[in-house]
């Protein structure tokens, strides 16, 4: 057993992002703000990239991504990755800057612990991150 987390992000930012977010935002995916390269946060000390994974996941199966595009006057973020329990502190922190940043209210994301069936929707709602844990559908046995 691991304390893994299945993170999955997916939303559009306002056309308004400001360049800090993005900068944030690619520190996380794992590519340098100017270059679009490689830049791991070195210049923040103790600062871990939630969203820089690539290729087979470990636990929670499928492909491990991180992709920001730019169309339309705004940008496009699409993330899924292992977070390990400890991160969900920073995990959170980022969340909730993307929902103050999201294009459009609703569904920005979820996250579901690796063992776990269910997941826990991450929702944009007046730029503040509000969790909705879901749970399962009663039989209709029961």
């Amino acid at each position: 057993m691991s304390d893994l987390f299945a993170v999955d992000l997916a939303l559009g930012l306002s056309p308004d992002v400001p360049a800090a977010v993005l900068d944030v935002l690619r520190q996380h995916l794992g590519l340098d703000a100017e270059s679009g390269g490689s830049g791991m946060g070195d210049e923040v000390p103790g600062f871990v990239p939630l969203l820089f994974c690539r290729g087979p996941a470990k636990r929670i199966g499928g492909v491990l991504t991180g992709e920001l595009v730019r169309g339309d006057g705004h940008w496009s973020l699409t993330a899924r990755q292992e977070i390990h329990a400890g991160l969900l502190p920073e995990l959170e922190e980022l969340v909730e800057m993307l929902a103050r940043n999201a294009r459009t209210e609703g569904v920005i994301g979820r996250a579901r612990f690796h063992e776990d069936d269910i997941p826990e929707l991450l929702i944009s709602r007046s730029g503040k991150m509000v969790r909705m844990p879901l749970r399962a559908a009663e039989s209709a046995d029961s």
